[in-house]
């Protein structure tokens, strides 16, 4: 902080983070050097205010069918500003302009999972994700992308063969099937003998 009046008995002090304790302390000082510190102040905490950092690494997408994931970086202690602090989490069918919007009261919370049988499989969906404290709502996150929970394989492989190689392995092959919103993503594929 910059020198102060020695005739001045008091001053402000200001930039100081909303909702935390601080302890100060004053030193006197001449042409030459520096003195001792005072005994600290007690503590003193300082005004609440709405949260002003929103969620980091905001993602998500996994779970079950008829699911949307999402996950968030939590807002540490420090920069929640305020009692009462929660998570408001925004989403939307991509092209959709209605948001829904739920609230999660847990200061710990780092996932929300949204549950509606309507909810296709693999479908885009824009989210945000803010913050709120007693004091109001606070910054949202920029919009992510994030993809709802997909459904096993709705169909069988096609063209399956097999072709006798030696007298002990047996070649398999078969057509992949394709990616669409429907199948999702095929991960593996299991060969059954008998």
């Amino acid at each position: 902080p910059e020198v102060i009046n020695g005739r001045t008995h008091e001053a402000t002090v200001v930039d100081l983070s909303p909702w935390v304790e601080y302890e100060f302390r004053v030193v006197a000082s001449n042409s030459i050097g520096i003195g001792e510190p005072s005994r600290p102040s007690a503590l003193l905490k300082t005004k609440a205010a709405v949260p002003t950092v929103a969620p980091t690494n905001v993602s998500g997408g996994g779970g079950t069918r008829s699911e949307l994931v999402i996950t968030w970086e939590p807002v540490s202690e420090e920069l929640q500003n305020g009692e009462g602090f929660g998570y408001i989490v925004m989403f939307r069918p991509l092209g959709s302009t209605t948001w829904t919007k739920a609230a999660v009261a847990s200061v710990e919370s780092s996932k929300y999972v949204y549950r509606n049988e309507s909810i296709t499989p693999l479908s885009p969906f824009e989210v945000k994700v803010g913050v709120y404290n007693n004091e109001g709502e606070g910054t949202l996150s920029p919009i992510s992308i994030i993809y709802s929970g997909e459904d096993e394989p709705q169909m069988a492989p096609a063209g399956a063969s097999a072709l006798s190689v030696s007298a002990a392995a047996v070649e398999v092959s078969w057509l992949p099937i394709p990616w669409n919103r429907h199948t999702g993503r095929v991960l593996g594929y299991e060969v059954s003998s008998w």
